[in-house]
């Protein structure tokens, strides 16, 4: 048997956690006096909280003290949870689950590899936990996305080589770290976006068990 590492992002390639995210700094932005469009909150995928907000008061051109930051951080965190308190099953995007299933039948090798520090919890929120032989989220690793730590460590988890991982990626940021991890990256998403992907797809229905085997036999 040929082992790969098949690993998945979180927001946007598994659950659709990404609309949390936006009404949580939506909410930050709106009492701040910035407007915060669904095109802005598309710099902001695979970009730790930190820097998301960083983002937001650049655009509102706002400087702000270390104290102010902190209680925002805080603040939309503490939004996002809310949101999650609701999620289940239906929460997990089309085709995913078929996925996972091929893979745990052929005995292939599973990791999450997240930004997210919330990672685990929704795992369990959607019942789908138990499909993950690792996980790296926003705990474990200390550099962003494109750096590639995130998955070259959940490839490590594994006991994979990076050249035999295969990355699910729905940011810009996500595939280059593949990329530069030397792993095979395939795009979730709109392709004009990730065109630097090796493969890809708008979502998971169309991926086949056969385009699953050619990506084990390489």
């Amino acid at each position: 048997m040929n082992k790969k590492a098949f690993i998945f992002d979180l927001d946007g390639v598994i659950v659709d956690t990404a609309k949390y995210h936006y009404l949580a700094w939506q909410k930050i932005a709106g009492e701040l006096g910035i407007e915060f469009t669904p095109e802005h909150n598309e710099e902001l995928k695979g970009v730790s909280r930190v820097r998301s907000l960083d983002i937001i008061l650049n655009l509102g051109k706002i400087d702000a003290s270390q104290q102010d930051k902190d209680r925002w951080l805080l603040q939309k965190n503490e939004d996002y949870l809310g949101y999650l308190v609701h999620m289940d099953e239906s929460e997990i995007l089309p085709g995913v689950l078929p996925v996972l299933q091929y893979l745990k039948e052929q005995d292939q090798g599973i990791a999450l590899g997240s930004a997210s520090k919330n990672a685990r919890p929704i795992l369990e929120k959607v019942n789908i936990i138990s499909y993950f032989d690792a996980i790296v989220d926003g705990n474990d690793v200390t550099l962003a996305k494109p750096d590639p730590e995130v998955f070259i460590k959940a490839a490590s988890l594994l006991g994979i080589a990076a050249e035999k991982a295969i990355v699910f990626e729905d940011s810009v940021a996500g595939i280059q770290a593949a990329n530069i991890a030397g792993m095979t990256s395939i795009g979730i998403g709109e392709e004009a976006i990730l065109h630097e992907a090796q493969y890809h797809f708008p979502d998971f229905t169309p991926i086949e068990s056969g385009f699953i085997d050619m990506l084990i036999r390489k």
